[in-house]
């Protein structure tokens, strides 16, 4: 199995089967956003990752694509006897800098601490969150909903660079 940057509707099916699986408690509990905390954490270190053009973190999340296509074809397939293979408009983050790369090192390292403190349910929805955003974003509507992030991180690495060099403190 190959990486891929297109994403079909048995991936989508996964990934929404996933995102339904993290929302439920949510919504039939007290729907306190601290019971969604840690699926927003694996969420927002997947759409960090995915701004990213290459890479290790750029080559896991088109390889997230690949294995949502993969599982959701054959668990579409299986259930309900139609074919879920085809593909859905391809979308991407796009215009990471240096600067901003060092802000999505830094975001992605924090939830890999976030991880390694949680406990196993937590763990779970960190996983299910880095998953369900790093196969929604190979999508044009939701890569186009978030094509604002490799700027604000550009713009993140740009002021600690500042900082760091002097710029303006005294």
């Amino acid at each position: 199995m190959t990486a891929t940057d297109k994403l079909t509707l048995g991936g989508l099916l996964l990934a929404l089967i996933i995102l339904t699986c993290n929302l439920y408690p949510w919504w039939t509990g007290g729907r306190e956003v601290k019971q969604l905390a840690a699926f927003g954490k694996g969420f927002g270190g997947a759409a960090c990752a995915a701004a990213c053009p290459g890479g290790v973190l750029g080559w896991a999340h088109s390889r997230t694509g690949s294995v949502g296509n993969s599982a959701g074809e054959t668990a579409g397939q299986g259930l309900t006897g139609a074919r879920t293979g085809s593909g859905l408009t391809a979308g991407q983050l796009t215009g990471l800098t240096a600067t901003g790369a060092v802000v999505v090192v830094i975001a992605v390292t924090l939830v890999v601490l976030a991880y390694k403190t949680a406990g196993k349910k937590d763990q779970r929805r960190i996983l299910g969150g880095a998953f369900v955003g790093s196969v929604l974003l190979l999508t044009a509507g939701v890569a186009g909903a978030l094509s604002w992030l490799p700027g604000a991180l550009n713009a993140a690495g740009d002021g600690i660079v500042s900082v760091v060099e002097g710029a303006g403190l005294l």
